[in-house]
């Protein structure tokens, strides 16, 4: 049985993504992070520049209260 992953929340700044992370994670959220950029070449042109932060279905309303602060 696949779980399945919702996006709560997208960013252009891989750092501010990492943050989310972090903060998710220390709250018991798993999070799995998808970005198209190619690493060599930091391009940050349209969609290719996204990082989406994804939790599970479950987690979706404990996550976006904690992204909301």
């Amino acid at each position: 049985m696949s779980e399945e992953w919702v996006e709560v929340f997208v960013t252009y700044d891989s750092i501010e993504a990492e943050m989310i992370k972090d903060l998710l994670e220390s709250g018991g959220i798993q999070v799995v992070m998808k970005s198209s950029k190619v690493s060599p070449y930091p391009v940050n042109i349209g969609r290719m520049g996204e990082v989406k932060i994804l939790v599970r279905k479950g987690d979706v309303g404990a996550a976006e209260e904690v992204i909301k602060g």
